[in-house]
């Protein structure tokens, strides 16, 4: 069964995630005390798999996710594909793009993690997401 392990909000600039047992997504922007949500961004949450992380040796936050799952392979979703966690619907935008920050955790990891760094969703309903929600990846546009 795929879950929510855990979720993560940047709250400062250049500064690490903070965690947090439950947040609300808004519609169309993303977690409410989050920089990153935007409104009608297409980035607005980044979901990050716990298998690829474990496998790389990766912390969860260290690549400052929104959400780390377990039990989905983000890596077969489709553009569109929408999930509902907790209260909410997010549908998938795009993958995340590769960043030099992985090469801040570690020398390598930015071209070895290549392909495998999360997808990027939008808010289409707001609602709370709590840890140990279940992900439903059964609702399509």
């Amino acid at each position: 069964m795929a879950e929510v392990l855990h979720l993560f909000q940047s709250l400062v600039h250049g500064e690490p995630v903070i965690e947090f047992d439950e947040v609300f997504a808004l519609e169309n922007k993303g977690f409410t005390d989050c920089l990153h949500g935007r409104r009608e961004s297409s980035r607005a949450v980044l979901l990050m798999d716990s298998e690829t992380l474990e496998e790389f040796g990766i912390p969860p936050g260290s690549t400052k996710e929104n959400i780390t799952t377990r039990g989905i392979s983000l890596g077969t979703l489709p553009i569109g594909q929408r999930l509902r966690i907790g209260e909410t619907l997010l549908e998938v935008t795009k993958p995340c793009p590769i960043c030099r920050h992985f090469e801040e955790i570690r020398p390598g990891l930015q071209e070895a993690i290549r392909g495998r760094r999360g997808l990027l969703c939008r808010v289409i309903d707001s609602g709370r997401i709590r840890c140990g929600d279940h992900i439903d990846a059964t609702e399509k546009l």
